[in-house]
């Protein structure tokens, strides 16, 4: 039960600061919407299906690679994503700040947002599903620095469609958001890392 509440705060934080300040603002970020409008340009097929058809490529992908508990948390991450994201849209509220902030604000909201579902083994159904995988192959490797490659990667092919002032506001984006979700799972990690040797520690006390 927790795993859900963390899940549904996370995407409430995301879709906020998507509906109120990425899309408005016209922010490419890499994910998967941007990549469903580079494919649109590409082939000319509808960008919603195009959307669909990617996430759910990375449910299956998730299915396959994660197993059926990141799974069906990864569904329940992606319905409430859609509910959230229709919500806040439909009430039309305008938020009119400098695109310097705007970038700050979601960066933080989003990161938080990657962070609780993460914690949570859930994925938002974004590229995070392939860092997640490659983390769970190889510890070693960073979820938020591959996030942020994979989002880059995307953005280098969209500047030849989105044009290079939606670009540098996505990369500004990119690199904060991936920057506080880091700092975020470390925290994270080092905490259960501490906790796991005081743990130790006490058994072996006893």
């Amino acid at each position: 039960m927790r795993d859900i509440i963390k899940i549904i705060a996370g995407n409430i934080s995301m879709t906020f600061a998507y509906a109120y300040l990425i899309v408005p603002n016209e922010i490419i970020n890499g994910g998967v919407t941007s990549s469903a409008l580079l494919l649109h340009a590409i082939s000319g097929y509808s960008i919603a299906m195009l959307a669909n058809f990617v996430t759910g490529l990375l449910l299956i992908i998730c299915l396959i690679f994660l197993g059926k508990e990141y799974f069906f948390k990864s569904i329940v991450s992606s319905l409430c994503y859609m509910l959230f994201f229709n919500l806040f849209y439909s009430l039309n509220i305008s938020i009119d700040v400098n695109i310097v902030i705007v970038i700050i604000i979601s960066s933080i909201l989003i990161a938080f947002g990657y962070y609780l579902c993460i914690t949570a083994n859930a994925s938002t159904v974004g590229f995070d599903v392939i860092a997640l995988i490659l983390n769970h192959k190889n510890k070693k490797v960073d979820i938020a620095v591959t996030i942020r490659i994979i989002n880059l990667i995307v953005l280098l092919f969209g500047l030849f469609v989105y044009g290079y002032h939606s670009i540098i506001k996505g990369v500004a984006y990119t690199l904060l958001f991936s920057y506080l979700l880091k700092k975020m799972l470390n925290r994270k990690q080092k905490s259960e890392k501490i906790e796991k040797e005081t743990g130790e520690g006490i058994t072996n006390l006893k």
